[in-house]
């Protein structure tokens, strides 16, 4: 299964001809926040692709103005093909705004999916828009990371945590992954193409 994650920025070549040709075959497409509500719509149109996305902290539009034939990940556990896909929005609470948790906040959230968890057995893919604490994010307060995202990792061990938030160039993609145990986290900001086995195909 090839996956397309996106956040934080949009990037017009993904629309054109020569982005079309770069992640050519795309089946999935996961947003992790902070993306207008237009460029989620025009990803699906450009690929053909079922879209599911989290909010970010920026995204007060989504709202009033969701993004059309696209899904809303957060607090879900979703299979999709042989994948079980789990979403959580927003960043850490620095100013009140919306999708802003505390620790606790978010904590509560995981909390209230440990049953759906136990009975789906795991997670393969974790979405989020803020990273985990200590793992690629920052030390200001808008930029830090929820510490119970490490602990879903180190209890759960999904295969990959993808996550936006955190600002930052990378020369190859090799850059963006940090190996937390078993876990890639990977920070998709711009966009980021990840090709994995389908377990249904095995």
């Amino acid at each position: 299964m090839k996956i397309l994650s996106v956040s934080d920025v949009t990037n017009p070549i993904l629309l054109e001809e020569q982005g079309r040709n770069l992640v050519d075959g795309v089946d999935l497409i996961l947003s992790c926040g902070d993306l207008p509500p237009e460029y989620l719509n025009a990803l699906t149109h450009t690929y053909g692709a079922p879209l599911y996305y989290v909010c970010g902290n920026h995204d007060i539009r989504y709202k009033g103005n969701p993004p059309q034939s696209c899904m809303n990940l957060h607090g879900r556990l979703v299979r999709i093909g042989g994948l079980k896909i789990l979403g959580l929005e927003g960043s850490i609470w620095y100013n009140g705004g919306p999708f802003q948790y505390t620790e606790g906040q978010m904590r509560s959230v995981i909390r209230r999916l440990r049953l759906t968890l136990w009975w789906k057995r795991g997670i393969d893919i974790a979405v989020t828009h803020a990273p985990p604490r200590d793992i690629q994010d920052g030390e200001d307060l808008c930029h830090r990371g929820f510490s119970c995202f490490r602990w879903l990792i180190n209890k759960y061990q999904p295969k990959f945590f993808i996550h936006g938030h955190i600002h930052r160039e990378f020369s190859e993609p090799s850059e963006r992954i940090t190996l937390e145990n078993t876990t890639q986290v990977i920070n998709t900001y711009g966009f980021h193409l990840l090709e994995i086995e389908d377990p249904s195909n095995v």
